[in-house]
């Protein structure tokens, strides 16, 4: 619980930094693929890899893959109708043959419905969903941001000894 609460206080903070608006939204796309995807698969540590060679916030991935795996339980019958129909065309027959007779293609196990249908699903909705996020993003830090900043709370917690303490704390630390 703890490590949830640490990741969902450490995305907010990420949210009110300077960090880039397309690195979070990476992140959070990174995060949906994750998500929607079944967990210990070969597509998953290829995500995992993509994140740590392109900058790509890992943080924002991580909050992200956690909520979106909830709602891909639900849609399993979704993914096993699509994938169902993906691995039955007749114009693929030799091409899924071919790749499971490869030596670490069948670690992808793509061969199972609902891993091609919410592979499917996830890589052609995951542009949308950075899309989707930079957006937010950009909506967030312009319009809630900037008016919880001129509040007048926000301005007494800004005068006292504790956050001038974690301030210097945070820009000397990290």
């Amino acid at each position: 619980m703890t490590f949830l609460l640490k990741q969902i206080f450490s995305f907010l903070k990420l949210l009110n930094s300077d960090t880039g608006t397309n690195q979070i939204a990476a992140g959070v796309a990174c995060g949906f693929i994750l998500g929607m995807t079944p967990a210990f698969s070969l597509q998953t540590v290829l995500v995992i890899l993509c994140m740590f060679f392109f900058r790509i916030q890992i943080g924002a991935a991580t909050i992200t893959a956690f909520f979106f795996m909830f709602p891909a339980y639900l849609l399993d019958p979704l993914f096993h109708f699509i994938g169902q129909k993906v691995l039955e065309l007749e114009s693929l027959k030799e091409l899924f043959t071919t790749l499971y007779n490869l030596p670490i293609v069948p670690w992808t196990r793509f061969y199972n419905t609902i891993v091609m249908g919410s592979g499917v699903v996830a890589i052609v909705s995951s542009p949308f969903v950075f899309i989707f996020a930079r957006i937010l993003i950009f909506k967030y830090r312009e319009k809630v941001l900037e008016n919880i900043k001129q509040t007048k709370f926000w301005n007494a917690i800004k005068a006292t000894s504790l956050y001038q303490w974690y301030y210097k704390y945070d820009s000397l630390y990290g």
